[in-house]
């Protein structure tokens, strides 16, 4: 299997142009394509699926131990022609300054080949000194290739080219032109997610036409690492005993899910059922609720109109039914969202409302500690422990009841007001905070013991 780490000189690079596009074109040769992303990251990771045609799964430094990263790029490597995993930021950049949480340090360990794509927007000669001090900052990184990207015109290349050559032995595997075709679009929050795109597929098939145009698909697979993928023996076992129903809005408004995190519901017994808040007019018959992230503010006036939906919602809450929601879900559940001088009726499950900012109110890695007051078994136990997690938000909560209680003290991260997050009322917990169900924070497991604790009551 040939193992290709897509990283870049910085951020807004290209490689999640490139990564979608080779993606792509390497399925359309029947290749068995399998697709990660390094980082918390959501919306990178949709596209990276569809144009694969498999989920996308997220290896992540900071909320993951290592040896988990290592096997869930095994097992889910199993049966693959090619893996791509697509880097975030710059190819050395990270936490910690010694680089050990960095791209490069998960393409080591990995033992992935490294192709850098550079934006070599206003620069010539330069390029060279870029990719030198690339190569030369840790020398055990096995950058096989280089692929210039947003590439003036014909002068332009051949300068680049010229300066490549002398400088540098890497080689050059693509040069892509600077187009507007083959810019996805972007939004406040980042790409849009690629299941909201009604050209998504259009704009895929584009990519992967640049890609087999403009790259060496064939050297780049030569130059590659190809190697055996280690067998897993703890493969997850789905349970076909299935004794608890959660819903789970998934829709256009709500998608932002880890595929390991849902799978990880099956295993523990729960029948997963798919809700969509802007058609679905009442909850079916479930146990618990789960509302991931997405963005709620780009279709409050359907989210709005749904009122039968958000009244069966806030009645279950009343009810005591168990409710989990994250960011985008939280803001769903409060009183209202207000967005562009506009204000839409929300759930008001949540006593507070959602105001958006042009400007991220709280972005990157969270620490938290559970308090006392966390409802999941077990959790108000664990007070001392330090959890890991991310948030990108921008709203934040105002007016919020002073009665309602906080499940987790904030380490690290803004959260609800930068020293607390996850409200809880009645039997719902709602968070800015975004979780991994990994070792050491085993969530998945505790909101669905918490379901069945509910429903025994």
């Amino acid at each position: 299997m040939n193992r290709i780490f897509i990283s870049a000189a910085h951020k807004s690079s290209g490689k999640t142009t490139v990564g979608i596009g080779l993606a792509a074109a390497l399925a359309r040769r029947e290749l068995r394509v399998a697709t990660f992303k390094k980082g918390p990251d959501y919306i990178d990771s949709i596209w990276l699926g569809i144009a694969s045609g498999a989920p996308t799964w997220n290896l992540d430094f900071f909320t993951t131990p290592i040896n988990e990263i290592v096997t869930c790029f095994d097992r889910e490597s199993q049966g693959s022609d090619v893996a791509i995993i697509e880097g975030n930021k710059g190819l050395h950049d990270g936490l910690d300054t010694k680089g050990s949480d960095s791209s490069a340090a998960l393409a080591n360990l990995l033992e992935c080949s490294v192709v850098l794509v550079l934006d070599v927007t206003g620069i010539t000669r330069s390029v060279a000194a870029i990719v030198e001090g690339y190569k030369n900052l840790e020398p055990h990184s096995n950058i096989i290739g280089i692929i210039l990207n947003k590439i003036g015109g014909s002068r332009h290349e051949v300068k680049l080219r010229a300066a490549l050559k002398h400088y540098t032995d890497i080689p050059i595997l693509g040069a892509i032109r600077r187009s507007n075709d083959i810019q996805i679009q972007e939004e406040h929050i980042g790409l849009i997610p690629g299941n909201e795109h009604q050209a998504a597929l259009h704009t895929i098939e584009v990519l992967a036409d640049q890609i087999e145009a403009n790259v060496d698909i064939d050297t780049l697979l030569e130059l590659s690492n190809d190697g055996q993928v280690k067998s897993v023996s703890n493969q997850p076992e789905i349970t076909s005993h299935r004794d608890i129903r959660v819903g789970i809005a998934r829709d256009a408004a709500f998608n932002f899910y880890y595929p390991d995190d849902l799978r990880a519901f099956g295993q523990a017994g729960v029948e997963l059922v798919e809700i969509d808040t802007l058609v679905d007019s009442c909850l079916p018959s479930i146990d618990g609720l789960f509302i991931g992230g997405g963005f709620p503010e780009r279709f409050a006036q359907p989210l709005h109109d749904n009122e039968s939906l958000r009244h069966d919602i806030q009645n279950f809450v009343k009810d005591d039914g168990p409710v989990y929601a994250e960011c985008g879900g939280l803001m769903y559940l409060s009183e209202s969202i207000s967005w562009r001088g506009d204000r839409y009726g929300m759930v008001g499950a949540v006593r507070a409302s959602a105001i958006m900012s042009s400007r991220p109110v709280g972005r990157g890695y969270v620490s938290f500690c559970p308090t006392v007051k966390h409802p999941w078994p077990g959790m108000a136990a664990r007070s001392e422990q330090e959890l890991h997690g991310h948030e990108f938000h921008y709203s934040k909560l105002e007016n919020i009841d002073p009665d309602m209680a906080r499940a987790w003290d904030m380490k690290r991260g803004y959260g609800i007001d930068g020293m607390t997050d996850g409200i809880v009322h009645h039997n719902l917990l709602g968070a800015y905070l975004h979780q991994r169900n990994v070792g050491g924070n085993l969530w998945v497991e505790s909101f669905v013991d918490f379901v069945r604790q509910c429903r025994s009551t």
